[in-house]
């Protein structure tokens, strides 16, 4: 029988939705959020007052409440404070009111233009990716999200889910949606660095060697089940990730811009698999788990088939690529105030078992916690979820909605965790409990 601690044991919550009070534009332009895909949950015993509180609804105010309330909704002990906790001003201050955020975001704003002004033209331009994924994506809420976060945040994405839920279909409509290029990479063991990157061919008419560039010099590349290519073509596309360019006879190419990288792995298979190294799992912004589509979804999937929706021309007309960029350099302008910043910080350093209230026992189950580009990942997902949801500042809210896709892959586990099927989600879930919110 496991004696693991509870606050280990627990399903992995639905992640918090925005405040409504700090909604700022019609409902149609916030993002609607689906619950994450969630590893099988381990049986909880509750009493009946912890049964109510897991069901109040995980609003702003419901979950600062539940995270005050200790144990009573989440099974956590309450932390001990741990010594020199004043050096988080997190743990004790509170955030400035919404009156007071917009207007340090008007002050802190280095464009020409007003904050607000960007939030309605960023509000015009999602709202037409949005439409194109409608078109040709059945549900997925929780996907679209992560992949245009993903895109406007500059950073790649990690996919993991069985077979035949959309992910080429999410990839080929994301990129039709921004007007951009796109190209499939299907991984194989044999797959070789040069064929992901380009190499140089000796022209028998001229006798001069060309280059002809790889597939990966695409604005949109699908890196389908990345973990079935060898280690070495894997590190070949550190370079292109990180670096934003690829060298072919010693010569540097710059990756067209916008670039992001969806890979795809399968969870089912592991013959013939090279698991990734902790190094490249860092460097993509989010991990998202999918699951199965609902009954009514899929029932939508054959009706479309049926009538041919799917092969029907997009009627929705795209966004080009210049406002990919623009829209990446107003999440940029998104105002995050030095408390949502320490607020960033505590929690990344209690993954690390510190913080100003470590976890009890996490040292048990997490051997390595998120790294400092794990803070970086929070911040810039909330500025794109502020974006997105019609703000000119972060809120709280905003930094743990896509706790789990940003911090999953950033958690080491034990081999005792692994051992007891204990959830990252779960620990993560804890983590964000111990932290105070301000």
């Amino acid at each position: 029988m496991s004696t693991q601690p509870e606050q280990f044991r627990r399903a992995p919550a639905a992640e918090a939705a925005p405040s409504p009070q700090h909604a700022s534009v019609p409902a149609q332009a916030a993002p609607t959020v689906q619950a994450p895909a969630a590893v099988p949950p381990v049986p909880v015993m509750r009493t009946a007052d912890q049964q109510t509180a897991a069901a109040q609804p995980a609003t702003g105010a419901g979950r600062r409440a539940r995270t005050a309330g200790g144990s009573r909704s989440t099974g956590l002990a309450e932390p001990p404070a741990a010594p020199g906790g004043s050096s988080y001003p997190a743990a004790t201050a509170s955030l400035p009111s919404r009156s007071e955020l917009e207007r340090e975001a008007e002050r802190a704003s280095r464009s020409n233009s007003s904050p607000k002004a960007d939030v309605e033209r960023a509000s015009e331009l999602l709202t037409r990716v949005r439409q194109t994924f409608v078109e040709r994506v059945v549900g997925q809420e929780q996907l679209r999200l992560t992949l245009v976060s993903t895109l406007i945040a500059g950073g790649h994405i990690l996919l993991e889910s069985v077979p035949g839920l959309a992910k080429t279909t999410a990839a080929q409509t994301l990129a039709a949606a921004v007007s951009g290029s796109f190209h499939r990479i299907q991984c194989t063991p044999d797959l070789m660095p040069n064929d992901i990157v380009g190499t140089q061919i000796l022209s028998y008419t001229t006798g001069e060697m060309t280059t002809q560039l790889g597939p990966v010099h695409a604005n949109i590349v699908l890196l389908d089940e990345i973990n079935r290519s060898s280690a070495k073509t894997q590190s070949a596309m550190l370079e292109a990730m990180q670096e934003r360019q690829t060298s072919i006879g010693g010569v540097v190419y710059p990756l067209p811009q916008p670039f992001m990288v969806l890979a795809t792995q399968n969870p089912i298979e592991e013959e013939g698999t090279y698991v990734l190294p902790e190094a490249q799992m860092d460097r993509f912004l989010m991990k998202e788990v999918l699951t199965y589509p609902k009954p009514a979804e899929e029932a939508d999937v054959l009706d479309r088939i049926s009538s041919g929706a799917f092969e029907a021309p997009i009627r929705t007309t795209p966004i080009s690529t210049e406002d990919v960029e623009w829209l990446a350099g107003a999440v940029e302008r998104v105002y995050v105030d030095p408390i949502i910043k320490q607020y960033i910080v505590a929690l990344v350093n209690t993954s690390r078992g510190g913080g100003p209230r470590p976890v009890p026992g996490l040292d048990r189950h997490v051997r390595v916690g998120a790294s400092p580009r794990g803070g970086i990942a929070l911040m810039k997902v909330a500025q794109a979820i502020a974006l997105q949801a019609g703000r000119t500042y972060v809120t709280p809210d905003d930094v743990g909605l896509l706790r789990h896709s940003v911090l999953r892959h950033r958690l080491v586990l034990t081999y005792d965790a692994l051992a007891d099927s204990i959830a990252p989600e779960a620990i993560i879930d804890a983590i964000f409990a111990a932290v105070p919110t301000p």
